[in-house]
Formats: C-alpha cells, structure tokens, sequence
C-alpha cells in the first residue's frame, strides 16, 4: 500500500513540474488529446497499461 501512495505521488509531482514548466505545450497537448478518436485513446490506454504493469512485474518480480 505504502509504494502505491509514493507512486500517486510521484505522478503528481512530474505531472505539477509538466504543467509548470511548459503550460502552453501541456495546454496544446490537451487539445489534441480532445481531438483524438476515442478507439486510439483507449488502445492507447489498454497498452499503457500492460506496459505499466510489466514493467511493475520485472522489476518487482
């Protein structure tokens, strides 16, 4: 439980100095995100999330 909460919390963290460092490109980003079929975002999401969960599993073992 406790590697979870430091996980959210280093997204957090990354996601807060993204959004502070270049506001702009995360602002057009969101833009194109918005403008994306919803079938390549969630393919797009299916396969980040296996590629999270491997790489948890190899490292973790």
């Amino acid at each position: 439980m406790t590697d979870l909460i430091v996980a959210i919390g280093m997204v957090l963290a990354i996601e807060g100095l993204v959004f502070a460092a270049f506001p702009h490109a995360t602002r057009m980003a969101m833009l194109a995100t918005a403008k994306t079929p919803e079938k390549v975002l969630r393919a797009t999401g299916i396969g980040s999330a296996i590629l999270g969960v491997l790489i948890v599993w190899l490292i973790r073992g």
